[in-house]
């Protein structure tokens, strides 16, 4: 699937740390190139290539401190896994969009290819810490690296990449990865009984009652969560990827050793201080002013 190219021997040398937003570095590329309509999450409508109304001729915004409390909790909830500054500093060099239309255009054109390889990059940097992966390490860390070398391909290139693709590669590796997880938790809380693991990979779970479910192991690709009541469910070792969880009670829930979630899927919820989360997330601040 992933050619060897100069990968002698699987390292792991990339980190999370490296694929968090640094908006000192960006020049607010969220706040323009990508859009977004009048809903629970946004309080105005904005169309792609406009700069959304809040964005200070610094590139900071202005009602930053008070996003939620002024509509756009959708703000709170975004990350752009890194995306930002790396098409600021280093794919346009430090050129911002204010320099030219003709660049301007481009770089929006860009950013959410470059946000989608920063996402896999992501996932695939989680799945290399996981220790039930292990026998497909050298698999994971070539696609890694792969998508690492076309995120730094020129403008031109990444405007013809074949993104979905590549994220049809990637996601095989990240399936069998999820597979591994769940054969390992099941082993490890449930001993050798043979079990069926729970797919509810697209379900549509908006408003469910799913308070004190037992959801471990579960698939919960692109599940649709919002509102649902998971209240003290044990999530433990569940695949998040793609799972809308706004607004979701996650209150007491047990999320540890959950693979595939994100701090923005996290911000999006609702939880109080006995959420257990995942060691790479933290407990957003809105948390502790909710009842």
């Amino acid at each position: 699937m992933f050619e060897n190219h100069d990968y002698p021997n699987p390292k792991h040398d990339i980190s999370h740390n490296s694929l968090r937003p640094d908006c000192e570095k960006c020049f607010g590329l969220c706040c323009v190139a990508l859009p977004f309509a009048v809903s629970a999450d946004f309080a105005v409508e904005k169309n792609a290539g406009k700069p959304c109304p809040n964005l200070q001729s610094d590139f900071r915004c202005s009602i930053h401190k008070n996003l939620r409390q002024q509509g756009f909790k959708g703000c709170i909830a975004f990350d752009c896994f890194g995306a930002g500054q790396k098409v600021s500093q280093i794919t346009f060099g430090g050129i911002d969009w204010h320099e030219g239309p003709a660049t301007a255009t481009k770089m929006y054109h860009v950013f959410p290819i470059m946000l989608q390889l920063h996402e896999i990059l992501w996932y695939l940097t989680e799945a290399l810490t996981l220790k039930a992966s292990h026998p497909i390490h050298r698999e994971l860390y070539l696609a890694l690296h792969e998508t690492e070398r076309l995120s730094q391909l020129s403008p031109d290139s990444l405007l013809k990449l074949d993104v979905p693709s590549h994220r049809t590669n990637v996601n095989a590796l990240l399936l069998r990865t999820s597979e591994l997880v769940w054969i390992e938790s099941h082993l490890q809380h449930k001993g050798m009984k043979k079990s069926k693991r729970i797919n509810r990979r697209g379900a549509d779970l908006m408003g469910a009652n799913l308070r004190g479910t037992d959801l471990s192991g579960a698939n919960l690709r692109g599940a649709y969560l919002i509102a649902a009541n998971l209240r003290d469910a044990d999530l433990r070792a569940a695949d998040f990827i793609g799972a809308d969880l706004r607004d979701a009670d996650l209150s007491g829930a047990d999320l540890t050793e959950s693979i595939f979630l994100t701090q923005a899927q996290i911000d999006s919820a609702k939880g109080d201080a006995h959420t257990k989360l995942p060691r790479l997330l933290s407990h957003p601040s809105h948390w502790s002013a909710l009842k």
